[in-house]
């Protein structure tokens, strides 16, 4: 570590201090820096060094340590006040605010100090001539502090009626604790009112609107805004994450995760942040953070996951019980210190009302992978006395409407009259019936117990139910893959039931379930040997053999009706494995429809979004929205999680083609959720965050966005998903920290897509990614790294003929290296080749459009390297060098206007821009006439677009009216300028 030598060198280092991240390695520095500083001999340098001592310890967890630093500084001023600069003199009043609100932190602070400190700052503001705006607001928070919220209205009152000066907190700082007491006194709207400014942006700070995102979550659920909660959790979290001082507004986020069904979720943010379990810097906010611990552990245990191990204080295991246990003693104990210093109850009863809050949400989807704790199997449940035995014949009753009727729920209701049935003397015919159900409900491994069904419907009598029976036993076989002995297996009940039918000794409804079964069996085998016209006429017939046989004659019975609607479907099926696509489509409607009209809506679910894909095969996205949103809707509560994570991915997938990316993200959130619930979060799942990440990319909700896609990429596998979606993925990723600001970790996405895209046979994509990494390389400042990132670009582009990657990548590297020191040569050597690059390429151009646009490249490129040589002198250069550079740049600059005028009207705008560029450098050297003359001539060129056009709200008005503004500047130039 070099030594510090002089004041200089020590504001430099407390400057690159400042920039590292919150902790106690921060901190400890500026205690280093403090000591360095005290052997300069220089008092201002000690007070800047307090100074920076106080501000990283008040953006920390030992915010404790403040008060020692500051007593000196104010026994300083009191004692040197002329060894204060102004800016320090502000700084001293300022941080009176963060002292008085780190001494309420603190509860060893007896609340008589706070008091008096209260009125030395309102003393010491009034000789300063402050304004009692901060006062007041500090008052507010005493009074808050200690629940006296007559005071604290009162205060808050004056807070707002004194007028704003240099001592007020920013206005993101106020707003957002004017909305945490509207709020805290349950008024949610109001408070949410007075966050949005910060919410959407408009006002920032260190640490905002890092603590309104947070401080808004359960208002907005107590409101009813999911969405907007759901969006402020992903924004907020992103920003509080890394910032160890903001353990208070950390706490809010795993709340909200207890309150809206995530529990895994905030186990995850728990066991990111260990240290928040035991760091004692500032009391208040472990206070807070142990209370939202327990709130949810308890919520765990409730859910029958109070065994279940999870994240707490170094040293041991905890489970969630245990933890529980442990943070509601420690928040009441720290509660219970509070109150003892402030004479009160409050903290305690807060931090009760805290723990014992219920969830506002049953689940709250969020898009990121977090799988609901599955809570324990439930215990056997103890036998039924003999005093309360279940009513056998109500349960036999209702498992045969159900079953008559198709009514979900069937096979578990049979179920349900066989466990009662235990030792129950019964006759065969429900016997039959029990052993059928049951049969159904073991898929491909009921064939036996089909056969069994068979043989005691035949005792009791119903030979047709019989042969039905082994008729489905059949087709299960066919199921398990032997569809030739399904075949040869049906034949016979096939055989006998049409006998048995004609001699009036079965029903329509036995005869059909064996034609049917026959007909699926025949379907199957079709599939089997797909394009063979023999299988498909076989199967075809026997289709139609189930709708001669019911067609026209089901009456009031729905299996009946079904019957016809499964026909309608398989011959869809049918014609589909034919190749008759549209045929297949219209046949799949007729079954959905059908199945829908017979009151059996969760049936055409099936063929439902088979027509989707259909329709989406065909290029008919109408068809394949409505068929997808009518399966959704059919489907209700009996769509099973994995088929409802796919209707709403498709679903997603279709109205984000059309560009509805809110509703797209909806549906992408919605399969997500579903197929985390399936258990399929690493595949299903991962492909829905995919596309969640990219449609709220679209609207650029960029932390949202980055959130879901960091949260899918680490299950998304080129074996599984494809290297596209990973690229893709990268990309998107990259493109979002970007937009957040975050360089350096959007050059890693978008190198690492790069490398992947690097192995493709088609390399536009690789061009195009390390050109972005260029980018994003060159605004973290790492120049050398962007550079042999834009080199690489360059390369490949000029493999790819892409002459306008090349240029760009060309004028991107001078850009770079002039910041270099003594760089100007080489940069203005990549800009030449530039120029070269487009002067060749125009040459060759094949076609009008071409040129054109080549004309408006070397237009660019002219303009851009006169605006790179004027800024290579600095700002007061003077002398021969320098001015032939501005020469040179008005060369440049000039060349661009002229290229730009050979457009037209077209380039008017680029054409304006770079006159007014010539003509501030003809005036930097001293030629007045032509710079007016210049500006006269735009003045000229917008003569046409006067009134309305320049006055309205559009981005065209908007750049005349820039232009014009520039050119009147230019006029008073010379005027202004002394000879």
């Amino acid at each position: 570590m070099t030594e510090i030598t002089d004041f200089d060198a020590l504001r430099e280092a407390m400057a690159e201090n400042s920039g590292q991240p919150e902790g106690p390695a921060r901190n400890a520095r500026a205690e280093e820096l403090l000591a360095a500083a005290e052997k300069l001999n220089v008092p201002l340098a000690v007070i800047e060094a307090l100074g920076h001592q106080l501000k990283v310890y008040n953006y920390s967890s030992e915010k404790g340590k403040m008060f020692v630093p500051f007593a000196r500084l104010l026994r300083m001023w009191d004692e040197r006040p002329e060894d204060f600069d102004e800016y320090e003199t502000h700084s001293l009043h300022w941080v009176f605010k963060w002292v008085s609100a780190g001494m309420l932190d603190q509860p060893h602070v007896p609340l008589a100090s706070i008091e008096k400190w209260l009125g030395e700052m309102e003393h010491r503001y009034r000789l300063a001539g402050y304004s009692e705006r901060a006062v007041r607001s500090a008052e507010h928070s005493v009074a808050t502090h200690v629940g006296d919220v007559a005071r604290a209205e009162r205060a808050y009152a004056a807070w707002l009626a004194a007028d704003r000066d240099s001592m007020a907190d920013c206005h993101a700082c106020e707003l957002h604790g004017q909305g945490w007491w509207q709020a805290e006194q349950g008024r949610d709207a109001e408070a949410l009112e007075l966050w949005g400014p910060v919410l959407e942006g408009e006002y920032t700070c260190a640490h905002e609107p890092h603590t309104a995102l947070a401080s808004s979550l359960v208002p907005l659920l107590r409101l009813g805004r999911e969405e907007e909660a759901r969006a402020n959790h992903l924004r907020g979290f992103r920003l509080v994450r890394a910032m160890e001082s903001m353990r208070g507004a950390y706490a809010e986020h795993v709340e909200f995760c207890a309150l809206t069904g995530n529990e895994a979720r905030g186990l995850e943010l728990l066991a990111e942040r260990p240290a928040y379990f035991t760091d004692d810097g500032q009391p208040q906010s472990k206070l807070d953070f142990m209370s939202v611990v327990a709130l949810l552990m308890d919520r765990l245990t409730g859910l029958g996951l109070g065994d279940r191990q999870v994240p707490g204080p170094a040293g041991r295991e905890w489970t969630a019980r245990e933890l529980a246990g442990h943070a509601r003693e420690v928040a009441l104990a720290l509660a219970a210190r509070f109150d003892e210093r402030n004479g009160t109850t409050h903290v305690s009863e807060r931090a009760r009302s805290r723990m014992a809050r219920q969830p506002l949400v049953e689940r709250l989807p969020l898009g990121v992978r977090s799988v609901r704790p599955a809570p324990p199997p439930a215990p056997a449940a103890a036998p039924v006395p003999a005093t309360g035995q279940p009513d056998l014949p109500a349960l036999l009753a209702e498992a045969r409407r159900l079953s008559d009727t198709l009514r979900p729920g069937a096979v578990e209701a049979w179920a349900a009259a066989a466990a009662a049935a235990e030792g129950a003397e019964l006759d065969p015919r429900d016997r039959a019936e029990m052993a059928d159900h049951e049969a159904m409900s073991l898929g491909p491994e009921g064939t036996r117990l089909f056969e069994r069904a068979a043989a005691l419907y035949a005792e009791a009598g119903d030979p047709g139910e019989a042969l039905a029976a082994r008729a489905r036993g059949a087709y299960v076989r066919a199921l398990a893959g032997d569809v030739d002995g399904a075949v040869a297996a049906v034949t016979g009940p096939y055989d006998e039931v049409l006998a048995l039918y004609a001699a009036d000794g079965t029903g329509i409804r036995q005869t059909a379930s064996v034609v049917m079964s026959r007909a699926r069996i025949l379907t199957r085998r079709a599939h089997g040997v797909e394009g063979d016209p023999a299988a498909l006429a076989e199967a075809e017939a026997a289709v139609r053999e189930v709708l001669a046989l019911v067609e026209g004659r089901t009456g009031e019975d729905v299996r009946l009706a079904a019957r016809v609607a499964e026909a309608r479907a398989m011959l869809g099926e049918l014609a589909g494995l034919a190749g008759d696509l549209e045929r297949a489509a219209e046949l799949f409607a007729r079954g959905a429809a059908a199945f829908t009209a017979a009151g059996l809506p969760w049936f055409a679910v099936e063929y439902e979004a088979r027509l989707a894909s259909l329709a989406h095969h065909l290029g008919d996205m109408t068809e394949a929205e409505r068929a997808l949103r009518a399966a959704l809707e059919h489907g209700g509560a009996q769509l099973e999680a994995p088929g409802r994570a796919q209707l709403h991915l498709q679903l997603a997938e279709v109205v984000g083609g059309r560009g509805e990316a809110v509703e797209a993200a909806r549906h992408a959130l919605e399969a997500a959720h579903w197929a985390d619930e399936a258990g399929e979060s690493a595949t299903l799942g991962a492909w829905a965050r995919q596309q969640l990440g990219g449609f709220l990319l679209r609207q650029g909700r960029w932390a949202e966005a980055a959130e879901v896609l960091e949260s899918a990429l680490p299950d998304l596998t080129a074996e599984t998903h494809g290297d596209g979606a990973v690229v893709q993925t990268q990309w998107w990723l990259g493109d979002c920290l970007s937009e957040l600001g975050e360089h350096r970790a959007a050059a890693e996405r978008r190198l690492q897509a790069a490398e992947i895209a690097r192995h493709w046979p088609e390399q536009h994509d690789h061009a195009t990614l390390a050109h972005l990494a260029g980018e994003s390389l060159g605004q973290a400042g790492l120049a050398a790294e962007a550079d042999q990132a834009y080199a690489r670009a360059g390369g490949l582009w000029r493999e790819l003929g892409n002459t306008h990657g090349l240029i760009r990548s060309l004028r991107a590297r001078a850009w770079l290296v002039l910041r270099a020191e003594g760089g100007l040569g080489e940069a203005r050597g990549l800009m030449a080749d530039a120029v070269r690059e487009c002067e060749t390429a125009l040459e060759a151009a094949g076609d009008e459009e071409s040129r054109q646009q080549l004309v408006a490249e070397l237009g660019h490129t002219h303009r851009q390297f006169g605006d790179l040589l004027a800024r290579s002198a600095p700002e007061d250069a003077e002398g021969a060098p320098f001015r032939e550079v501005f020469e040179e740049a008005l060369a440049q600059v000039v060349r661009a206007a002229q290229v730009f005028a050979s457009l037209g009207d077209g380039a008017l705008h680029s054409r304006t821009g770079a006159e007014l560029t010539a003509g501030r450098l003809e005036a930097d050297l001293g030629r007045p006439a032509d710079a007016v003359a210049r500006a006269r001539a735009v003045l000229a060129a917008y003569e046409g677009h006067g009134g309305a056009e320049a006055a309205d709200g559009d981005g065209e008005g908007e750049v005349v009216r820039a232009r014009r503004a520039e050119a009147e500047q230019l006029l008073r130039l010379p005027a202004e300028r002394p000879d």
